[in-house]
């Protein structure tokens, strides 16, 4: 299972925030880049990153962040807030991004996902952000009426290479992650999910591992890496792919102080 470190940016700033909640933010950094370089020295082989401004406003507020990061390591990034329009895509592809997350336009303009699923095979992900079931839009400010799994089985549909689900309640407050939506979820599509949020040990990795089989690929953490609750050079080793060869020792909470 791919464990994905993520990197959520508001004002430029590598932030955590707890449940979505913009007011319950905690600044970990204040140069994701070297954030960036961090998790890849401990061997992550991909990151994920959310501009955070851009959920709320629709635009690209932190590209000058996303692009320090590019330049920094020499790993597949996974981008994601905001993205509501062809061109904010195109740029952060042209920009060197491996995919694009799209979250609210996969509800309100499906047609515009399955245009770009198709101009850009491979490279698109939808992202379902859920809130008791229901997907949750615009920066999770919003709640719309459509159930997780049947806007899953519609992205599948349209094209999309995965979908990365997360449990908004779940998200920042290291309680775990949600196992019962993500076995349904991985069983009503064939895609690949990458889960997110509430991984607080060793432990529920692997209990996601066993998942694995159903479609589970991968797994983004967050908090928990921030905070020392998981290492994440024994997180790569203990579920992850590939091997890890001269990662540096473990670095905790006290690198972000």
């Amino acid at each position: 299972m791919n464990v994905i470190p993520a990197i959520d940016l508001l004002e430029g700033r590598c932030v955590r925030l707890y449940q979505g909640d913009y007011e319950r933010s905690q600044v970990f950094d204040n140069n994701p880049a070297h954030v960036a370089k961090l998790w890849v020295d401990q061997g992550a082989t991909q990151l994920h990153i959310v501009d955070l401004d851009g959920a709320k406003t629709g635009s690209l507020v932190n590209r000058q962040a996303i692009e320090a990061i590019l330049q920094a390591v020499q790993v597949p990034v996974q981008v994601g807030g905001g993205l509501r329009d062809k061109s904010a895509v195109r740029q952060l592809l042209d920009m060197g991004v491996e995919r694009v997350i799209l979250g609210t336009v996969a509800v309100e303009q499906p047609q515009m996902v399955e245009q770009l699923c198709q101009e850009f095979p491979g490279q698109i992900i939808v992202g379902i952000d859920a809130r008791n079931g229901k997907v949750a839009t615009r920066g999770w400010l919003e709640t719309s009426e459509v159930t997780a799994i049947d806007l899953a089985k519609q992205m599948q549909h349209l094209g999309t290479a995965a979908i990365i689900y997360t449990d908004i309640h779940r998200d920042g407050t290291l309680s775990g992650p949600n196992l019962e939506a993500l076995r349904e979820l991985a069983n009503a599509v064939s895609i690949p999910i990458i889960a997110s949020g509430g991984v607080s040990s060793i432990t529920d990795l692997l209990s996601l591992l066993a998942l694995e089989p159903l479609g589970v690929s991968g797994v983004i953490v967050g908090r928990a890496i921030y905070t020392g609750d998981v290492s994440l050079k024994s997180a790569i080793q203990a579920v992850g792919q590939g091997r890890i060869q001269d990662v540096p020792p473990d670095l905790g909470f006290s690198t972000f102080a």
